[in-house]
């Protein structure tokens, strides 16, 4: 299915997933590791009410909710393997942040459950870790992106999404990123290889 048709026909909801990126207590909840570490956004923190009613319409009509969960793998005594960049730019990760298994690690409350939950490394969800094999198994060809961050786990996932086939809708506002510019230039940057859309515009395709 090419992301043009996936954008302008009626959705199969059997085969739709709504894709939660990256939306983890640690990146969103005023507790977690981003806000402990002054790294709180409230562009961010404000997508988990907006999401909600479309998981939820997305499970009534018979869809797929899938949850992208970045991880921090912990290594020996428990310190986690980061990235350079990563650490350069996020200073205060450490034990326990992102660890599999976690508080810190779980989807938000209010977007629980996901019928199908990844865990992932780097910026794509797709790279290095079993999110492919799982799609095909649940014979999921269309996949409506939102989470977090536009620039960074969307974009990558969706490029990735698109490589492999896979129909691909973006929700403009149903993604958020560390400021409005760089949020609105990454969306621009994905309508080559994604159909862009709201979620109002997505609800009104879900429900009867």
């Amino acid at each position: 299915m090419s992301t043009h048709a996936a954008g302008l026909n009626k959705l199969d909801m059997q085969s739709t997933a709504l894709v939660l990126v990256d939306m983890q207590n640690d990146f969103i909840h005023p507790l977690g590791a981003y806000a402990r570490g002054g790294a709180g956004s409230a562009m961010i923190a404000s997508l988990t009410k907006r999401l909600a009613p479309l998981a939820n319409a997305v499970r009534d009509a018979g869809g797929w909710v899938v949850s992208t969960h970045f991880t921090l793998v912990p290594g020996k005594g428990g310190e986690p393997f980061i990235s350079p960049h990563l650490k350069e730019l996020r200073p205060f990760l450490g034990r326990g942040d992102f660890a599999p298994g976690g508080w810190g690690h779980d989807l938000v409350d209010d977007l629980k459950p996901a019928d199908l939950s990844v865990e992932k490394v780097a910026f794509s969800a797709f790279y290095m870790s079993r999110l492919e094999w799982i799609l095909r198994k649940a014979g999921i060809e269309t996949l409506v992106f939102t989470g977090i961050v536009t620039n960074g786990g969307v974009a990558s996932t969706v490029r990735d999404a698109h490589a492999r086939d896979f129909g691909c809708v973006v929700l403009d506002d149903g993604c958020a990123a560390h400021g409005q510019d760089i949020h609105d230039t990454a969306i621009e940057a994905l309508r080559p290889v994604a159909s862009v859309s709201t979620c109002v515009g997505f609800l009104k395709r879900v429900q009867p």
